[in-house]
């Protein structure tokens, strides 16, 4: 009987004979970390079913023991000594009468803990754990209902990037931002850092009075002269999008729910460039269902950010580098806004499932970007992607190619890849090609509704899955294949996309004739047709030829980033070094991971391209957030 069987057949039977089942080990000890292998009952209501759920292996606390339900934060941004100092108090619940609750801390100062109405607790500091971090373990009884934590972020605080004026683009003001995705919020903030647990907040923020706060919250539109913001999230959250950021930031609207924060320099130009964000927000309530989350804002960061956008709820963090003056990267923003219904509506209940939150995200994503843009457009993004794909799959071991994973004892960050994205896209579209998209869709609606505000597992995916759309259609299909093997199925849905075939077609027609003017209707291309084009350039192409395009089409120069980063990436492959001072200066100022893991990787393939990139890097590492320098000083093998 195949593993998908079982699983359905065990969890189906759980759904009509479980009672109240709690699991718990009060024997677990700090010196243990908390981490068991065993499986935790959660008291969670799906559709009125209980199911059994995995303990999330990346916390140290005992969150299934007394849970965080809402914290406030009370704290000051200090830009003199590069720190946040004040006090979070966590709102908590005994759910088993436990005697002490558990925060994971990672590189805090914790001065005092108090209790409900200011009582001073007992409290310890467990054993380090250079993963996770250090649990903070609060003695409390049986009347505790509040916990106040003061504490201090110290210069290892992971999810703080703190910027110089000159990194910045008014280069007078600095700027800080958090990045909490995976397991960083910890590191500014004690809290129980599971995403297994969602929690309300809310927020007092000092900052210098010539700047702006904001965060994942409500929000203000205007600077006020005390330099303190006060915040508000009513809808509960997973830990890691707990978000802020503070900066010289001016805010400009869209339209009545969406707008734009970012330096006052950049503000006209992030406004044109994200003019389809209201559009987009009305097509994604056509396809799932309404916005939950009041306003869709986004704020477009200095260059150091390390990923495209974060898609903190109610304010979007987003790069710079999909600022290329013809909304040609915006499909980024589409992605962003998905995830107000993957991930943030519905969460992943570990990161071992974190394909529930990315591959339902880029199916919606296309869907979003195929009805604003039509589907030629979509195409070329599908087939993009499936190029993603097969690459990252050359590379990943095979247990790392399954959509569900098993993380313990690694960074969840090392899951967050194509296969998570781009296999688990390609599944769900396979699923719509099998029961027809109007079912798909309304198959959809139905599950981010009927699973709002809660988070879920694989298993228990599938068995709705099953329930809902496979068993009342009589399908067929090898689902055990697409989540728990490695490898790409046989029966993975095709693309086809005939701009792309346009391209093949003048690519074909360069190489034979070695012949610029042979490449017809370039003119017409988008950013997706020139990716595709620099992506598939051979590699026996000469430097002659580079040197050829490069001429006529002026790729060192792009100011697009997208396409000059594949350029360079290309151009170090063949050999053409008319590239170095731009590559230089692109890998300077830019700290998007997304663009530079791949060029520090095709530097290091040889010995010279590695001392190149070794010296690039020490130079560049303060403009790098450190997840980004982080995965640069492993690839390298450095420590800078």
């Amino acid at each position: 009987m195949k593993l998908y069987t079982i699983i359905i057949i065990a969890l189906s039977l759980l759904l009509f004979s479980c009672s109240d089942v709690v699991s718990t080990d009060e024997s677990i000890s700090v010196e243990q970390n908390l981490n068991t292998d065993s499986l935790a009952i959660e008291n969670k209501e799906i559709q009125n079913m209980e199911l059994i759920d995995e303990r999330d292996d990346h916390t140290l606390s005992n969150y299934d023991e007394v849970s965080s339900r809402h914290l406030h934060l009370d704290i000051e941004v200090k830009f003199d000594t590069k720190t946040i100092v004040g006090s979070v108090t966590h709102t908590i619940e005994n759910l088993t009468g436990s005697d002490h609750v558990i925060f994971d801390t990672k590189a805090l100062n914790i001065s005092k803990v108090e209790l409900n109405d200011g009582k001073e607790a007992q409290f310890k500091m467990g054993e380090v754990d250079e993963l996770l971090g250090t649990p903070l373990v609060v003695s409390i009884d049986e009347n505790t209902t509040k916990v106040t934590i003061y504490y201090e972020t110290t210069e290892k605080t992971e999810a703080l990037d703190w910027l110089i004026p000159s990194q910045t683009a008014g280069k007078e003001q600095p700027f800080m931002y958090t990045q909490g995705q995976s397991i960083f919020t910890r590191s500014w903030i004690p809290l129980q850092g599971t995403v297994a647990l969602r929690i309300t907040y809310s927020a007092k923020v000092k900052v210098p009075k010539n700047l702006m706060a904001v965060m994942s919250a409500s929000n203000p539109v205007h600077k006020n002269d005390e330099g303190i913001y006060e915040f508000n999230m009513p809808q509960p959250i997973p830990c890691y999008l707990l978000a802020l950021a503070v900066g010289d930031l001016e805010f400009a609207p869209i339209d009545q729910r969406t707008g734009v924060y970012t330096e006052p320099s950049m503000l006209a130009s992030c406004v044109y460039e994200l003019g389809d964000m209201g559009t987009m927000v009305n097509e994604a309530e056509k396809l799932y269902g309404a916005y939950q989350w009041e306003r869709f804002d986004v704020i477009v960061l200095p260059p150091s950010f390390p990923f495209g956008g974060m898609e903190n709820p109610r304010l979007t963090f987003a790069t710079p580098t999909i600022i290329a003056g013809d909304r040609s990267l915006v499909s980024l923003i589409a992605h962003e806004l998905a995830h107000s219904w993957s991930g943030n509506l519905v969460t992943n209940s570990s990161w071992n499932d974190f394909w529930l939150n990315e591959g339902f995200t880029v199916y919606f994503e296309r869907r979003i970007m195929e009805a604003i843009y039509g589907k030629d457009y979509t195409d070329m993004l599908a087939l993009l992607g499936y190029q993603d794909l097969l690459e990252t799959l050359e590379t990943a071991t095979p247990d790392m190619q399954r959509l569900k994973l098993q993380l313990k004892s690694q960074h969840p960050d090392d899951g967050m890849t194509d296969i998570a994205y781009e296999k688990g896209y390609f599944f769900l579209r396979l699923l719509e090609e099998q029961v027809g998209r109007d079912n798909f869709d309304a198959f959809l609606m139905e599950y981010f509704d009927s699973h709002k505000f809660q988070t879920i597992t694989t298993e228990k995916f599938l068995v709705y899955l099953n329930e809902k759309l496979i068993v009342p259609r009589n399908i067929d299909l090898n689902i055990e294949e697409w989540v728990y093997e490695p490898g790409l199925p046989e029966n993975c849905p095709k693309v086809v996309s005939k701009n792309f075939n346009a391209v093949d077609a003048n690519m074909v027609q360069f190489y034979e004739t070695n012949d610029i003017s042979k490449l017809i209707d370039t003119d017409k291309w988008s950013t997706h047709e020139w990716l595709h084009f620099i992506r598939n350039l051979k590699a026996e192409t000469t430097v002659e030829q580079m040197t050829m395009l490069d001429d006529a089409f002026h790729f060192t120069q792009s100011g697009n980033s997208e396409i000059a980063a594949i350029w360079f990436q290309r151009s170090i492959n063949i050999g053409y070094d008319k590239i170095d001072k731009e590559l230089k200066a692109f890998l300077m100022k830019i700290g998007r991971r997304k663009f530079l893991m791949p060029l520090y990787t095709a530097l290091a393939a040889t010995p010279e391209g590695k001392e190149k990139a070794i010296a690039i890097f020490k130079e560049a590492r303060p403009n790098y957030h450190y997840v980004s320098y982080n995965s640069i000083n492993q690839l390298l093998g450095v420590n800078f």
